[in-house]
């Protein structure tokens, strides 16, 4: 096969895929998305539909897990906190969070957070929209997150316009 084959065998395949892709039906949280859903979210420390893709496991020399978090809209974590703290990157929909004793904050494209460490929060997508995060949160000898009480639908709900 010369070069010239090889390029338009390449290009054929690339038109294939690229149409297939857009043949797929998309919801409107999957138009923006970077990177993929992941996997489901254990329900047992969210609710709704939640989704999370791993980006960088912790290892020996990085041990700052980075992970893609896709809320679907009124999904939510569970109350909890971290030992290192956290660090949320904003990157589509509209998301709230929450620190334990103040008001939920707005969370749209582009904003960024920093959970201090061991301080409950909670986050996760507004009742009609859904969003996608990034989530920063580094280990420590204590643990990464512990885990507490489901937000009640009164908390969630308690957004002051």
């Amino acid at each position: 096969m010369n070069y010239k084959s090889i390029a338009i065998f390449s290009l054929t395949v690339l038109c294939t895929l690229q149409a297939r892709a857009q043949a797929q039906p998309k919801t409107e949280m999957d138009k923006g998305a970077i990177f993929p859903k992941g996997q489901r979210a254990p329900a047992a420390n969210f609710t709704g539909t939640v989704w999370v893709q791993q980006l960088i496991e912790p290892d020996s020399a990085f041990n700052i897990p980075v992970g893609y978090v896709t809320f679907e809209p009124g999904a939510r974590s569970n109350w909890h906190s971290h030992a290192g703290g956290q660090v949320l990157l904003a990157m589509g929909g509209i998301g709230y969070y929450q620190e334990q004793g103040k008001p939920i904050q707005i969370l749209r494209k582009g904003d960024a957070v920093k959970c201090p460490p061991n301080t409950p929060h909670w986050h996760g997508a507004s009742p009609t929209v859904g969003f996608m995060q990034v989530a920063i949160t580094p280990n420590t000898a204590t643990g990464r997150v512990t885990w507490m009480q489901p937000v009640t639908d009164k908390e969630f709900n308690s957004l002051k316009p």
